[in-house]
């Protein structure tokens, strides 16, 4: 008898071509993937080149509309936006990857417990992941900046607690599903322990579960990471943030409307292609729709 066979990853027998063609067909997941991609390539453009210094302050270029010297204008002090945009993307992604790691890890981990044992230790994992929920990201950034002081450290670590119950929820409910099924029944007769069932079995099978979530996760920790520098509790000056980017333009919405607008779209777009990477992912990772295609 077979031990397992994943239910919910793409069958072993389907080529890594079959997958990238139906991939290319889900407008979703390509549209998705060409926002993420591009919000990789700015991050890691940023690294080797940008069209000026990003930190330099010029207040003889001050507020300059978009020309051939500067694409996209400048900002009060005189940075370029481009320049400011590419490099804030770092930090975006850094943030996103960082707070997301920190609610998958733990997150995971504790759902995983509270599947296989079930009873008090199910309880207690739970009714913990229920307290944290009380409270969000922005207090606790706000909790953390009063003991600490603001820094996008601070920003990360409140973000990621919150994301802790969000995979420990996802992660149990999809863990209770596999437990239930009949080759979990055959594992058992054969000897293997909860661990080692979990280890083999549970995990894989609710790995896809757990992509389309962390993808989701990392579109809500940007706009997270926006809001935090937004209101001064994530990234601090002189690193540029999209965030910050917008809470230096709204006093100049009359005097230059498009320092605005810039960091905006910018969000806007990589919280719209990530999403949308969610969504196709979901759709591919999900064996009865992967089926019908």
């Amino acid at each position: 008898m077979t031990s397992t066979t994943s239910t919910a990853m793409p069958s072993p027998t389907e080529s890594a071509p079959g997958f990238w063609r139906r991939a290319l067909r889900n407008h979703s997941f390509a549209i998705g993937a060409a926002l993420t991609l591009m919000l990789l390539a700015m991050a890691a453009l940023s690294f080797v080149w940008t069209p000026h210094s990003a930190y330099a302050v010029n207040m003889d270029a001050a507020l300059q509309p978009p020309n051939a010297t500067y694409w996209l204008g400048t900002d009060a002090y005189g940075r370029d936006i481009v320049s400011s945009l590419l490099v804030g993307a770092r930090s975006s992604i850094m943030v996103g990857v960082i707070a997301v790691g920190i609610g998958l890890i733990i997150g995971t981990a504790l759902g995983l417990l509270a599947a296989a044992r079930r009873g008090w230790v199910e309880e207690v994992v739970m009714r913990i992941a229920d307290f944290t929920f009380a409270f969000p990201a922005l207090l606790l950034a706000i909790m953390l900046t009063a003991v600490y002081g603001a820094s996008i450290r601070n920003a990360i670590i409140a973000i990621g607690i919150f994301y802790i119950p969000t995979f420990a929820r996802v992660t149990r409910a999809s863990a209770k599903q596999i437990w239930a099924r009949d080759y979990i029944l055959a594992a058992r007769a054969c000897g293997k322990g909860p661990w080692r069932i979990t280890i083999d079995h549970v995990l894989p099978n609710i790995l896809p579960a757990l992509i389309v979530q962390a993808t989701i996760q990392f579109a809500l920790a940007i706009l997270a990471e926006a809001a935090l520098s937004y209101l001064g509790l994530g990234t601090q000056a002189p690193e540029p943030s999209w965030g910050r980017m917008l809470a230096e333009a709204q006093t100049l919405m009359f005097q230059s409307p498009l320092l605005s607008v810039w960091p905006g779209v910018a969000i806007a777009l990589t919280v719209l292609g990530l999403n949308l990477l969610g969504d196709g992912l979901r759709d591919l990772l999900d064996p009865r729709l992967a089926r019908q295609r």
